[in-house]
């Protein structure tokens, strides 16, 4: 059995009344239990391009590709390495390319017919210019600089900096960033920045195993997961969320449940519902009116009369068994089963929202208890006591905070599990009963083994005798394991019993950590030090030291050469000329 006594252990909670999710921010207050590596990731402005470099050496080691082809591969396949290793050996590199419109096909500058040695004729705009002002892309395709630019200013204003394709008839390949870059940054020096940045956010947008944090104000951090998307995670910054949609995190709840669920609340959608069930609108000027009498002739403050059974309009004349002039028989029966399933409806929302309310505010209130249980602590230890290790107390109180959050999302969970809005077709109404019960039961016992922890948490021991203080610390202990083991068993239940059985496929719940929510660790920039390495190089082989990596130097520094072709970033020699660089690689190799 897991001892939650030892000094070693986890224990995290915050001061925060307003959220549940800020009770892991103060770690450093408290000991921590010994924990693997993390496996998720923070990467900042500054960590970015390393993180980029990751995948992009990767594919162009195994593929054996240049910087800017391994970069359309990955955007194409959203970053998802795997992926696209997997088209590679079950479908060849031939699909793979043609796909992600990568083209390698060496240039051919021969002439012909219509194109003279020194001038080349553009298709776009039908006028022969010379060859220093045409490019050519790698798939053969040869336009002027003019025609480029227009067309790179385009579709970088419509968003599309990502994947700007040639401009020939059916052509599907990529353009050449460097050529892109180079071109536009000539007329209009912003775009080409903000075509840069555009590429190298796009393994954040385009990356589904990376995600902006949604802190507010944001905090400039975005998040990598390793393993699974379905998960829930901690900033650097302090917030928790679900790394899947990105709101608060709401485990046990899926992501839909729990957007149905506080659309729910946020919309006040019962208060209508109690309007439904309570009122009827008048026929005339279309407000609710309540009725407050026994008589089924109601009257509006507008002055219209109108039957209370079926909101038909009326006069006023009425004996004792019916209106003057107006019959709604065959309305009562259905309007009388709308009437009884929407309160049904209410009653059962009321039920769950405010059970779900009761453990919310239990832990803002507990929340509380910070200040107080480090005070009961300091001043245990203060005493000449046979006892010193009271981490079981920080320990007991992590164990509660993590319990009463599963506790509270517990509840829009059963609200839609157990209802007809999501799974109405997936059970019958004596599967649904025998699952419900099951999970009632489990949250029951949870809910009672969580309410004694808070109680003996709340005991004053720092004025117990040494016994007494033994006996609530065995107590807290085993009240902890206990509310540990049926966290577990609930999720399993989740998993397993519950939607395990169904056939739809789209609710998935971040798993259960003991251990509580990851908090991430933050990608070392490894790639400054490559560049400061290629820094140095340069600078031993007499290269002017005003060069700076590419993401410390301004846009626009590729370039084409006098064929058209697209080159590698370059550095300028003291004499004026140029070493093309392939900045990635370790070893900067020269032409």
């Amino acid at each position: 059995m897991e001892d939650y006594g030892r000094s070693d252990d986890e224990c995290h909670y915050s001061d925060d009344p307003d959220s549940l999710d800020g009770f892991e921010d103060e770690r450093s207050d408290l000991p921590c239990m010994a924990a693997k590596g993390p496996t998720t990731k923070i990467i900042t402005k500054e960590s970015l391009l390393a993180a980029q470099r990751e995948d992009l050496q990767r594919v162009m080691d195994l593929l054996s590709l240049g910087e800017h082809h391994a970069r359309t591969l990955l955007i194409y396949y959203r970053w998802d390495v795997e992926k696209l290793l997997s088209v590679f050996v079950e479908k060849g590199k031939s699909f793979l390319f043609t796909e992600a419109g990568v083209t390698l096909i060496a240039h051919i500058d021969n002439g012909s017919s219509h194109i003279s040695p020194s001038m080349v004729s553009c298709d776009i705009c039908t006028e022969d210019v010379s060859c220093d002002k045409a490019t050519r892309m790698d798939c053969s395709h040869s336009f002027c600089n003019d025609c480029w630019t227009k067309h790179f200013i385009v579709k970088i204003n419509e968003g599309q900096s990502r994947r700007i394709r040639c401009m020939a008839y059916k052509c599907n390949a990529i353009c050449d960033e460097a050529v892109v870059r180079n071109l536009v940054s000539k007329e209009h020096p912003d775009l080409a920045e903000k075509f840069d940045r555009f590429l190298l956010e796009s393994y954040i947008e385009d990356n589904k195993m990376v995600k902006w944090c949604p802190s507010t104000p944001h905090c400039g951090n975005a998040i990598r997961v390793e393993e699974d998307e379905f998960c829930e995670v901690e900033c650097s910054c302090g917030l928790q969320f679900c790394f899947s949609c990105l709101s608060e995190t709401h485990s046990p709840c899926s992501c839909l449940m729990w957007e149905l669920w506080s659309k729910k609340c946020r919309d006040e959608s019962e208060t209508v519902n109690w309007i439904t069930v309570n009122t009827k609108p008048c026929p005339k000027c279309h407000k609710p009116v309540e009725k407050n009498g026994g008589c089924n002739l109601v009257s509006c403050i507008c002055g219209q009369a109108f039957c209370w059974l079926c909101g038909g309009a009326t006069g006023r004349d009425h004996t004792w068994s019916r209106i003057s002039g107006h019959s709604c028989g065959r309305y009562k029966e259905d309007q009388e089963q709308k009437t009884e399933r929407a309160k049904r409806d209410l009653y059962r929302y009321m039920h769950y929202h405010n059970r779900y309310k009761a453990h919310t505010d239990s832990f803002k209130l507990e929340s509380k208890l910070k200040d107080t249980i480090l005070g009961k602590v300091s001043i245990s230890e203060e005493r000449e006591s046979r006892l010193r290790d009271f981490s079981w107390v920080t320990n007991g109180l992590y164990r509660l905070f993590r319990s009463r959050r599963v506790l509270s999302y517990s509840y829009p969970f059963a609200f839609y599990m157990f209802g007809e809005e999501l799974f109405m077709d997936e059970m019958t109404k004596e599967e649904r009963e025998i699952k419900q019960n099951l999970f009632e039961d489990q949250q029951q016992q949870l809910e009672s083994n969580v309410e004694n922890l808070s109680k003996c948490l709340e005991e004053p021991f720092d004025q117990y005798s040494d016994d007494k203080i033994m006996d609530i610390r065995m107590q807290v202990i085993n009240l902890s394991v206990i509310t540990d083991t049926l966290c577990k068993k609930m999720y399993e239940c989740i998993e397993n019993d519950l939607l395990g059985s169904l056939q739809l496929g789209t609710h998935n719940i971040a798993p259960y950590k003991s251990k509580g929510i990851e908090k991430a660790s933050e990608l070392s920039s490894c790639w400054n030090s490559k560049s400061n390495l290629a820094h140095k190089y340069l600078q031993s082989d007499g290269i002017t030291s005003g060069w700076t990596p590419e993401h410390d130097r301004p846009s626009g520094s590729g370039s084409s050469d006098d064929s058209g072709c697209s080159s590698w970033k370059r550095a300028r020699k003291e004499d004026g000329g140029y070493f093309d660089l392939n900045l990635p690689a370790d070893i900067i190799d020269r032409n």
